[in-house]
């Protein structure tokens, strides 16, 4: 039978305590560093086949001097458990800049604030190894300059569209030219054009799920430019109608896109 009205305004009440509750949360949480574990049990996200931590880590052993570009809290790095002789850290955002100097210093590793732009505080062929996951730019010109010859660029970076559902719930469709950017194989024209060899490029498409919209708001907090200028009051109506989205008929479903680019300076390491 159906519910008296009185059950309808208690169930209604109720859900809106619990969307403010979930957002209430979400939106005080810190939102320092590149440490997505806030999400367990909120969000999934499937991995590249590739294994970029671990495949970064073997890289890193056999390197002798290293460069990782936009670090954000240095989580990825200091996975490594043994560090080049010489390893560098770049990051522009004060919070992770903190971070990053916080658990880096300790496994000998320096923090250098730069503002993500050329050019890299380094000279001419520093690096044999350059990494970076996630890049927001990448700067092939300088890259290629501050690699030493023979020396490699290895870098996870977000690809066309990523998270486009989630994007265009918020911001409307999005014009072609937002949708195909961060194309794979520009990515590979603008490294051959800086006087790279590309040894490898894999693209991969991956199944994201937000279970609640505190999730939602702790990834559009973190991840700024998906949604920029994001804040709850701001988008506060179109978080209630996906809250109850989700509430309805389960988690809501994006898909982010992720490529592992591998590049090499001609020539040979000394």
């Amino acid at each position: 039978m159906p519910g008296t009205p009185e059950d309808t305004q208690a169930a209604e009440a109720a859900r809106r305590a619990r969307f403010d509750a979930l957002v209430t949360e979400a939106d005080a949480v810190s939102v320092a560093g590149w440490d997505f574990s806030w999400l367990d049990g909120r969000a999934t996200e499937e991995r590249p086949s590739w294994g970029y931590a671990c495949a970064m880590r073997e890289r890193l052993g056999r390197a002798s001097a290293a460069l990782d570009i936009q670090t954000g809290g240095g989580e990825v790095l200091a996975s490594a458990p043994k560090l080049p002789p010489l390893t560098v850290a770049t990051e522009s955002w004060p919070p992770n800049i903190a971070r990053a100097t916080a658990l880096l210093h300790p496994l000998g590793a320096a923090v250098v604030a730069d503002a993500d732009e050329p050019p890299l505080p380094f000279g001419d062929a520093a690096f044999d190894l350059v990494v970076s996951r996630h890049p927001v730019t990448t700067w092939w010109d300088e890259i290629a300059r501050v690699l030493a010859p023979g020396g490699t660029y290895f870098s996870q970076q977000v690809g066309p569209a990523s998270v486009f559902e989630l994007v265009e719930y918020f911001l409307g469709p999005q014009p072609p030219e937002a949708r195909g950017a961060r194309d794979p194989e520009q990515a590979r024209a603008a490294a051959e054009a800086a006087g790279l060899e590309v040894v490898a490029l894999r693209p991969e498409r991956l199944r994201t799920e937000f279970f609640d919209i505190g999730a939602v708001v702790y990834f559009l907090r973190k991840v700024i430019w998906m949604v920029p200028g994001f804040t709850v009051e701001r988008y506060r109506p179109q978080l209630a109608a996906l809250h109850q989205q989700i509430e309805n008929e389960g988690p809501f479903v994006a898909h982010s896109t992720r490529f592992l680019i591998e590049a090499r300076r001609p020539g040979r390491l000394l």
